[in-house]
């Protein structure tokens, strides 16, 4: 097993994040991070979280199910689904949307029954910045039903809820609020060697560095982790890479296109292709590495976001090339 020579292990794998968030007997973490998020106040935050099975299979077998990175409901029966999402994906805020049906459709009871759901939170978790908000400084959003027209809230049991990571760009000594005190710590605990006083004075913070560091890891958890890591990285330079050359051939597409309807028209046109090129490139990229790792099908449908006739397109493609 090649050395880890960082101290905390990366919260952006699945196995950091679920060994920090993810513990059914040690609840305190994902606890606390939901409390911060929704911005309850002592007297309404969640006390008891109890994890439930995170697939959620539909009615009819042809149809496509859901895997949840983590599925929990509070004391009050409200239902949380917290989603991890390491890169980019197109579509994202669909898939995201589609999730929240399955507990919706869960509360149907049969016989008599007057239609009274209880409240479904969706929490995207983003490790890159929605294109939607890209105009937008804030790295929080909270979505409801809302009249278009009073700007008043319709409906308020269904929560979508994005944290765009990256756009929370504070030094530690900036920071002024717990969540962004978290926000910092999936940033930067996989480069953090020494734990800043804020966090040394916070239980909950302080524990969960503890729960990250990599020397108390078993040997089995050790080596499931290297594994989780070297595919998040691959996922990571697979995207990295693909944008780049997406850009490079839509500047030159755009310097082409320049000469014969405007320098700066055909560079506008030329950038969006080549961003829609990188995100092509980009989903064989992560496809090719998928498989290479040995991943199976639904798994790859997950991360890339691709359904399984393009991915086995893509893997006819790359037998035959």
């Amino acid at each position: 097993m090649p050395e880890i020579t960082s101290r905390y292990i990366d919260l952006f794998t699945d196995f950091g994040f679920k060994r920090v968030f993810g513990d059914p007997d040690d609840t305190q973490a994902l606890k606390s991070l939901l409390n911060d998020i929704l911005q309850l106040d002592d007297d309404s935050k969640i006390k008891t979280i109890t994890f439930k099975n995170g697939e959620m299979l539909p009615e009819n077998p042809e149809d496509r199910k859901a895997i949840y990175d983590l599925f929990c409901e509070d004391e009050k029966g409200n239902f949380f689904i917290v989603e991890l999402q390491k890169i980019t994906q197109e579509h994202f805020q669909s898939r995201a949307l589609y999730y929240t049906t399955f507990p919706i459709q869960q509360q149907a009871q049969r016989g008599k029954w007057d239609f009274e759901l209880t409240p479904v939170y969706f929490i995207g978790l983003l490790n890159f910045e929605v294109k939607e908000f890209q105009d937008n400084t804030n790295f929080l959003h909270h979505g409801k039903i809302t009249d278009i027209y009073s700007n008043k809230i319709m409906y308020n049991q269904l929560n979508m809820i994005y944290v765009e990571i990256p756009k929370m760009k504070k030094l530690k000594e900036e920071l002024s609020t717990h969540l962004e005190w978290w926000l910092w710590t999936f940033l930067n605990i996989a480069t953090t060697k020494q734990l800043p006083k804020e966090i040394q004075e916070d239980k909950i913070l302080k524990h969960s560095f503890n729960k990250a560091e990599f020397l108390k890891l078993s040997k089995r958890d050790k080596e499931q982790y290297h594994k989780n890591l070297k595919v998040y990285r691959d996922l990571v330079n697979a995207e990295e890479y693909a944008i780049k050359r997406g850009l490079k051939k839509g500047i030159k597409q755009g310097r082409e296109e320049g000469l014969r309807k405007g320098l700066k028209q055909g560079l506008e046109q030329g950038l969006e292709q080549g961003l829609e090129q990188g995100k092509k490139d980009r989903n064989i990229e992560i496809v090719q590495l998928a498989l290479a790792q040995g991943l199976d099908i639904k798994t790859i449908k997950i991360i890339s976001g691709l359904t399984e006739s393009e991915i086995n397109e893509i893997k006819i493609e790359t037998l035959n090339s």
